[in-house]
């Protein structure tokens, strides 16, 4: 039976959330554009794995008007980071118990 400790979450096993995630962690913050562009995803999914990130408190979510346009800005919380470096961290677990 696995431990909790050896369980991936959830959350971070989707592609698009993980590219979020690791996006956001080389970055101080990223705007929907940007991120829409860099991991070539639609508008409205991307939307909905901020949403699911942001509920778990893994990412905040920024909503404001730069020259009355608006501007959606995302960062990495504490706990997303914690998240992100668990996750790596049993990669690294699986990948040694394979030697």
């Amino acid at each position: 039976m696995a431990r909790k400790a050896d369980v991936f979450d959830p959350l971070l096993l989707s592609q698009a959330r993980l590219g979020i995630i690791s996006t956001l962690m080389t970055r101080r913050s990223a705007s929907f554009s940007d991120l829409k562009t860099l991991l070539r995803l639609t508008q409205g999914n991307l939307g909905i794995h901020l949403q699911k990130l942001e509920q778990a408190g893994y990412v905040s979510v920024r909503k404001q008007f730069v020259k009355r346009k608006p501007k959606t800005t995302c960062s990495i919380t504490r706990k997303g980071r914690g998240a992100f470096m668990r996750h790596v961290e049993q990669l690294e677990n699986v990948l040694r118990s394979r030697d």
